[in-house]
């Protein structure tokens, strides 16, 4: 059965931090992110970290503790209408847990936008978001095709975990995210009108 969501009612997001690496940068990237998406008034936002996920098995198989992870993870991105998964990228790539927490699901992204942020070495991180495109299309979801990267991402914070030149990354975000805005309002109302089967 439908359920349809109330005229006006906020788009939930949920960011997936892709990282679970010892001394990881991912949170100051994470933590910039979400205050970017927290500015708009029309998102509610949750978050699912792969470092909290430690426990699914890249076999795949639902024991004990692959069932206790899933249910803290699962909800979240079932109830998203729309993502943002931030990665860094490894050896040219995006990394394994990343990809072990995709696959633990299908359903959850079918027909909906994902929104992909990076941080890297030279590269930023883009060849590791080219990667996850292919691997979204085939869970049916929809990337957005503008993202937010950073090249050297530790040179571009502070101590604080603020960016010392705000101004690309913010205009980047604002895209970004205006775009996944449209695709997650759009999606939801089409998933609503007419069940997606994939």
């Amino acid at each position: 059965m439908n359920t349809t969501t109330a005229p006006g009612a906020p788009l939930n997001v949920t960011l997936v931090l892709g990282s679970n690496r010892h001394g990881r940068f991912g949170p100051v990237v994470a933590d910039w992110l979400l205050t970017r998406l927290r500015e708009r008034p029309g998102l509610a936002v949750q978050v699912v970290d792969v470092a909290e996920a430690a426990a699914l098995p890249t076999t795949l198989e639902p024991g004990p503790e692959a069932r206790a992870a899933l249910a803290e993870i699962t909800p979240k991105l079932a109830s998203a209408d729309a993502f943002v998964v931030l990665t860094p990228e490894y050896n040219h790539s995006f990394p394994a847990g990343l990809k072990n927490l995709i696959d633990w699901h299908y359903t959850e992204w079918q027909a909906k936008p994902v929104a992909l942020a990076s941080y890297g070495g030279v590269a930023g991180g883009l060849r590791a978001v080219e990667h996850l495109r292919q691997v979204f299309a085939e869970l049916h979801a929809v990337t957005v095709r503008d993202t937010v990267s950073f090249a050297n991402a530790g040179d571009s914070f502070d101590g604080e975990g603020n960016l010392k030149d705000p101004t690309a990354p913010d205009a980047a975000a604002k895209v970004m995210l205006d775009r996944l805005e449209w695709w997650g309002r759009s999606l939801r109302e089409a998933r609503e009108r007419t069940p997606y089967g994939g």
